[in-house]
């Protein structure tokens, strides 16, 4: 039994959530409109180009988690889930989980995304586990704080082992799927490494070591 490993953002969704959480906080008045869009499309850009200082992005991201009662947020999120996520979440994505589902492989979503957002997404995709960077609570509440190692680059790798050591699990005949070259570090540790919907740089890489690039737009 192989693991199969899925990013979330613009790999299985045709969109990337965290940014689309943060444009739902802003129609809602929640936020500080100019400011928080600003920033969100800065911080946006920067992923992009790699060059993302995760650690300022998530004291932006998490900030919000702190200020809304909890409850509250479960609203806000399952109006964000049937507005804004179901609609781009792709249908051949989704195949290809249950395909790899049906062969017996255990089906992890991998992401830098807050838990808070992805949780109720990765349960909509069907996968057995995920794994995303924690924000950190405190009796009953979030505290605006990440908690432990984010799920980012590098730290895709750092959560993966962890989460394979308490699952008896390996990275033998291993699949990753992933649209960024953020995810280059963890991609070259799989057996099976699928470029899809590449940006160009994550593209160019593909192309020079005969990496499968795939579409999952529908």
């Amino acid at each position: 039994m192989a693991l199969a490993l899925f990013d979330l953002d613009n790999t299985l969704l045709a969109g990337d959530s965290d940014y689309l959480w943060g444009v739902f906080l802003v129609e809602k008045g929640l936020v500080d409109g100019d400011l928080y869009k600003a920033a969100n499309e800065r911080f946006y850009q920067e992923y992009a180009e790699g060059r993302l200082d995760i650690h300022e992005f998530l004291n932006f991201a998490l900030s919000p988690l702190a200020r809304i009662e909890l409850e509250t947020l479960r609203e806000l999120h399952h109006e964000f889930m049937q507005t804004r996520i179901r609609e781009i979440m792709t249908r051949t994505g989704q195949n290809k989980v249950d395909e790899h589902k049906a062969k017996g492989d255990t089906t992890l979503i991998i992401t830098a995304t807050n838990r808070f957002v992805t949780q109720p997404i990765a349960a909509a995709f069907g996968v057995d586990d995920l794994i995303a960077t924690e924000p950190e609570m405190r009796d009953g509440k979030y505290t605006g704080r990440v908690a432990g190692t984010p799920s980012f680059q590098h730290g895709k790798i750092t959560r993966l082992q962890t989460w394979m050591e308490s699952h008896d699990q390996n990275l033998e005949d291993s699949w990753f799927y992933s649209d960024s070259h953020n995810d280059l570090p963890l991609l070259e540790q799989v057996s099976h490494p699928v470029a899809v919907d590449p940006d160009q740089t994550l593209q160019q890489m593909a192309h020079q070591r005969g990496w499968p690039v795939v579409s999952f737009r529908d």
